[in-house]
């Protein structure tokens, strides 16, 4: 009969053993690792690798009465905005304490006390929201249920809540934006909006009349054309601008997707971008590099908010974490100079 070797499965004390240390401070290493040496946590970690002890999630989970899980809500997962926002999401929960579920907001919005019910019914310990236009009731039920304290806003906010928000600096690009196309000679310049109501859309266009008024440029009602950050809106803007007879000479666009629509119809209806017109986006996309022409536009470091924003929602959850009012961390832009800008025609 041959011999069959049994393996043993590596415990807690395995690693204790092998690392010199108690199994407490093994603990404190996967779960707090930050309040160890980096010496102690290396041999902790080299014994956990030695030895191949795995983490029974799941029994700890229950253990600790969490569920090991967060869920991000995104307004359309259809638009390219997200992906990098979403790649920094995962890498900030890399480590597997917590499984990132996603939902759509858009195709599905919550109900009432559906957010609420997540928490309740144990399915999540935490939320990062990039969808500004929750029902107040779903945040109100969440509020009155306590679980406030475990819900952060990406991108996007809710005026007047309390939630930690992590964002761009919008005003500031903005004004960038039209900086630059002044810089280039235009003072003839239009501003395509985003959605009515949108939080993005009031600091954006507060950002384009506050660096109008700095330069002294003209204010028209005629071009400030509302936009919905979609193709189709930028689209139907290059038709009332292609109906103008007094054109302005450049557009900054709310979105880099409005900004493609807008060339695409601009162009469609014999005009040149940037020759007749320039045109500046926000967001910096993966396409904007490869649009014909490339696009100038306002670069947020997508990758890094949705990591910060982890980082964020996991100090909320640690055990013993008190609530901070009101907390908002503003992530510098940067102006991106493409071919889609260049000064006046003569």
């Amino acid at each position: 009969m041959q011999n069959r070797q049994v393996h043993k499965t590596a415990t807690i004390q395995d690693v204790a053993r092998e690392a010199g240390v108690s199994t407490a401070t093994v603990s404190r290493a996967l779960s707090n690792p930050d309040l160890l040496t980096d010496r102690t946590r290396a041999a902790v970690l080299d014994a956990i690798r030695s030895t191949g002890y795995r983490v029974n999630r799941a029994a700890r989970n229950l253990r600790m009465q969490r569920a090991g899980a967060v869920l991000v809500l995104v307004p359309n997962l259809g638009k390219p905005f997200y992906s990098r926002i979403l790649a920094g999401i995962s890498d900030g929960f890399a480590d597997g304490e917590y499984a990132v579920l996603i939902a759509d907001t858009e195709s599905r919005p919550l109900a009432a006390g559906e957010l609420a019910g997540y928490f309740l019914d144990g399915r999540i310990d935490g939320v990062i929201s990039l969808d500004g236009g929750l029902d107040p009731a779903a945040l109100d039920a969440c509020d009155a249920q306590g679980l406030g304290d475990r819900i952060v806003f990406l991108c996007e906010w809710v005026e007047g809540r309390d939630f930690p928000v992590i964002r761009s600096d919008n005003i500031g690009g903005t004004r960038l934006a039209v900086r630059h196309l002044h810089g280039l000679g235009h003072r003839r310049i239009a501003h395509v909006t985003g959605p009515e109501g949108n939080v993005l859309t009031a600091a954006r266009r507060q950002g384009m009349l506050e660096e109008r008024a700095t330069l002294g440029l003209p204010v028209r009602d005629d071009w400030i054309i509302r936009g919905d950050f979609s193709l189709d809106s930028g689209h139907r803007a290059a038709q009332r601008i292609l109906a103008m007879e007094d054109r302005p000479t450049a557009v900054f666009c709310a979105a880099d997707m409005v900004a493609f629509g807008l060339i695409a119809g601009l162009t469609a209806g014999g005009l040149s971008v940037p020759g007749d017109i320039s045109v500046v986006g926000f967001d910096d996309i993966d396409m904007s590099d490869f649009y014909v022409p490339a696009l100038t536009t306002i670069r947020q470091d997508r990758h890094r908010l949705g990591r910060v924003a982890a980082r964020a929602l996991r100090r909320r959850l640690e055990p013993g974490a008190r609530r901070e009012d009101g907390p908002e961390t503003v992530i510098d832009v940067e102006l991106v100079v493409r071919d889609s800008t260049a000064p006046p025609a003569p």
